[in-house]
């Protein structure tokens, strides 16, 4: 490590010492400080490391989470930016931040932000290239899927040796032709079907044949655009999976119950897309050799990670804290609360800033229309733009009777606190979940930072 780096690399761990035991909190200021002592500091904290980027729309977080549950199952110490804050500055905070340990393999696994893979590419070696899946999300900074998918192959292809382990349910991962080794999973839920040939729902996004332009087939839909997918026009389909789930035995909001190979696995979180979260970190894992009986004692034992389903006691409720961006993943939880059992309140939070997103219209693409809402006995609306979500959902059915909208982060928890139900869900945006939690902490209801 040469003198500017190893400037960069003391200004930023002391910076992040103060403000983790001072000021509690801070994920992304010591790496933007050290950074700008040495632009290239990641290169020299990131050597000797093997490095998995784990990328795409939807799932990043979770999938991260359960990669490095598993790998820690064989290897120990797993650096990991598990705050979430995943650009360029966030990865270096997580570097400057890792103790030096005496783990058995030097991993690290990364969430990157999809725009973010060339820039962090430049400065790392990656080993592995985890891809979730594409949808439309924040079109204001990313625009079209095909856009996006471009930004991660930009990065991709500065490094050719490195495995890619991708989702083969999504059309657009085996679209392109890419000199790296390739790792695809996916469900196979029921091999009677094979012989189906159907459309998705219109309005359905991506499923434009990446080679003809013409709209593919399903043998099996799983939900959005993933599937056993095929075009009858060209004859492109899905890639032959190495990994995949093949039963899905039981679905709550708080536990899934899956089979993968000839084994049962079980994570303690609800809704379909967390098992793609999981069939991809199993995917990792049994690349990293890890047995199945270590993967599912990983599973099992995992944790809530921030706004991810995170669980939080107050005021004698369970609330269950959800992040929410894009309509594909609103949709997803909304099904995911329709396989609740018991009566619960429902809380919205919605901001418009650069994190989330400027262009709000993404939620009247998400189907409220479809909960079931004789279990709804309470709904609380607020951020930023609290009056636009209001509208949406009276427009959907709701009683406006029997809803409390406000923008005050303060009367939100006043308000949860005297919800008639034991059970609250809070859909949320970014910004306005990380508003929220402050206000929490504030309260003494949450610890500060994350």
């Amino acid at each position: 490590m040469n003198l500017k780096a190893n400037i960069a690399k003391i200004a930023g761990k002391s910076s992040y010492w103060f403000l983790h035991n001072v000021l509690k909190g801070g994920t992304s200021f010591p790496g933007k400080l050290a950074m700008k002592i040495d632009p290239n500091v990641l290169n020299a904290l990131a050597k000797d490391y093997e490095i998995i980027i784990v990328t795409g729309t939807n799932g990043k977080t979770m999938t991260t989470a359960l990669i490095v549950a598993a790998l820690k199952q064989k290897y120990g110490d797993v650096l990991t930016n598990s705050s979430g804050s995943n650009m360029q500055q966030g990865i270096v905070t997580a570097f400057l931040a890792h103790q030096n340990s005496q783990a058995k393999r030097k991993i690290a696994v990364l969430e990157v932000d999809e725009a973010n893979v060339k820039m962090v590419t430049e400065l790392v070696h990656p080993s592995y290239y985890v891809l979730t899946n594409i949808f439309r999300d924040q079109m204001d900074r990313y625009g079209e899927i095909y856009t996006t998918y471009d930004k991660i192959t930009a990065g991709i292809r500065l490094a050719p040796q490195a495995t890619i382990i991708a989702n083969g349910d999504a059309s657009i991962f085996s679209s392109v032709d890419l000199p790296n080794p390739k790792v695809f999973y996916g469900f196979n839920l029921d091999k009677s079907q094979q012989s189906q040939d159907f459309k998705a729902p219109v309005n359905t996004d991506g499923v434009l044949c990446p080679q003809c332009n013409q709209v593919i087939h399903f043998h099996e839909r799983i939900y959005a655009n993933l599937g056993n997918f095929f075009c009858p026009n060209c004859g492109y389909q899905r890639p032959k999976l190495k990994y995949s789930v093949t039963q899905i035995l039981n679905q709550t909001p708080d536990k899934l119950e899956f089979l993968m190979g000839q084994k049962d696995y079980t994570i303690n979180i609800g809704g379909t897309y967390n098992i793609y979260n999981a069939l991809a970190a199993y995917a990792v894992a049994r690349e990293f050799d890890l047995s199945d009986e270590e993967i599912a004692q990983s599973f099992a034992a995992n944790k809530r990670v921030f706004g991810r389903q995170e669980l939080i006691n107050y005021a004698d409720k369970k609330i269950n804290l959800i992040l929410v961006k894009n309509p594909v993943g609103l949709d997803e939880v909304l099904h995911m609360l329709n396989t609740e059992s018991e009566a619960y309140s429902l809380v919205t939070l919605l901001n418009a800033n650069h994190a989330d997103g400027i262009d709000t219209s993404w939620i009247w693409d998400g189907q409220f229309e479809d909960l079931q809402q004789d279990q709804i006995k309470k709904v609380i609306v607020g951020g930023e733009r609290y009056q636009d979500m209001h509208f949406r959902l009276e427009v959907a059915g709701f009683d406006p009777n029997n809803m409390v909208t406000t923008a005050n982060n303060d009367e939100v928890m006043t308000e949860v606190a005297k919800v008639p139900t034991k059970k609250v869900y809070i859909l949320s945006t970014y910004t306005a979940l990380l508003s929220l939690r402050k206000t929490m902490a504030e309260k003494k209801i949450i610890k500060g930072g994350m």
